[in-house]
């Protein structure tokens, strides 16, 4: 596949997973707006938005088949382990946003921005530490 493809694929699918992490979060805030709600609703989003990047990058992206449901399994952790690198970015700059700008409409502008960044390195690690051929010795 051509890296242009690849790009314009990936970024599909970031676009895609930051929309449903993002909703997720709109609504988390519209039901609950007690102790925690942002925090929580970033948990909630990302916890919506994973699964489906995951499935959606290992057949799309990296054209990578398991060898079995184990196998799977350890790279979905080994997936999400890595994500909690680039969720850290996501999160930092959402909630810097939320700090300087006090809105939610700016919160939100702040996440977009951070999932932009942290879907560019959690490409890089994945290409080069998830899904990989690794030979059976």
């Amino acid at each position: 596949m051509s890296a242009t493809r690849i790009a314009i694929l990936y970024t599909a699918i970031a676009a895609a997973s930051s929309a449903i992490n993002l909703i997720v979060q709109m609504i988390v805030i519209a039901l609950y707006s007690g102790p925690f709600a942002i925090e929580l609703s970033m948990i909630l989003g990302i916890g919506a938005a994973l699964p489906p990047k995951y499935v959606l990058e290992k057949r799309w992206i990296f054209a990578f088949t398991a060898n079995n449901l184990r196998h799977d399994g350890g790279l979905f952790l080994l997936y999400s382990g890595l994500g909690l690198f680039t969720t850290a970015i996501f999160w930092v700059i959402e909630h810097s946003f939320q700090i300087a700008f006090g809105t939610d409409v700016m919160r939100y502008v702040g996440g977009a921005i951070g999932l932009a960044i942290g879907n560019y390195v959690k490409y890089q690690l994945d290409k080069r530490f998830v899904f990989v051929t690794r030979a059976v010795a």
